[in-house]
C-alpha cells in the first residue's frame, strides 16, 4: 500500500473543454506536489455539495509542480488553508 499524503485546496477552476466541469486542485503544504480532482456541476438548483478543504491521497497519485511561481502560490494557499481550517472541514 502506498503512503498517503495530506493535500489542501489551493484552486478551483472551470474546465475550458467542458462547460459543466470544475477542477479542484489540492497541493502539499510545500507546494511541490498537486492532486487534481474533476467534478461535474449539475443544473439542479437544489444540488449543494460541499468541497473538502483537505484530502488524504496516495502519494503515487500526486503530480509534480515544476513552475516556481505556481509552486510558491500553491505553498502560500495550502499553508493558509491549513492554518484557517481543520483537515475535516468543507467549504
Amino acid at each position: 500500500m502506498a503512503a498517503e499524503t495530506r493535500v489542501w485546496l489551493v484552486e478551483r477552476t472551470y474546465s475550458d473543454d467542458e462547460q459543466n466541469l470544475i477542477i479542484l486542485t489540492y497541493a502539499t503544504p510545500d507546494g511541490r506536489q498537486d492532486f487534481r480532482k474533476e467534478r461535474a456541476l449539475t443544473s439542479f438548483s437544489g444540488d449543494h455539495r460541499e468541497t473538502p478543504v483537505s484530502l488524504t491521497v496516495p502519494a503515487d497519485n500526486l503530480g509534480v509542480v515544476d513552475d516556481p511561481d505556481t509552486r510558491e502560490r500553491y505553498e502560500t494557499e495550502a499553508t493558509r488553508m491549513a492554518a484557517e481550517y481543520d483537515a475535516d472541514d468543507a467549504l
